[in-house]
């Protein structure tokens, strides 16, 4: 995967809303290709964020994800000028991860 994900951290308050778009076909492993065969499954399995360095999420996720998901959650306690990093593993092993300021 070469291609970064997006994200966007912004402070209200006492929490920060964070939203991140991430770039990944997401295959299912159910669909054929022209010639028939069946298309090897390819998904996330993994997502962690974190604040400033600590785990403040974990989600597992499955082959029913749609393309290039979308996920958007609240951390407490972040504040303009902290770290945001966001982290995936998929069932190929690959990952990506990629950081953004809270602003």
């Amino acid at each position: 995967m070469a291609d970064p994900m997006r994200i966007r951290a912004q402070a209200s308050g006492d929490k920060a809303t964070v939203r991140v778009l991430m770039s990944h076909e997401m295959e299912t492993g159910q669909r054929k290709d022209s010639a028939g065969k069946t298309i090897p499954a390819w998904f996330i399995q993994e997502v962690t964020a974190a604040h400033n360095g600590k785990t403040v999420m974990t989600a597992q996720w499955g082959p029913s994800v749609a393309k290039n998901p979308f996920l958007q959650f609240n951390v407490k306690g972040a504040k303009a000028g902290d770290k945001i990093t966001i982290s995936w593993k998929d069932n190929r092993g690959d990952t990506r991860s990629d950081e953004a300021t809270v602003s």
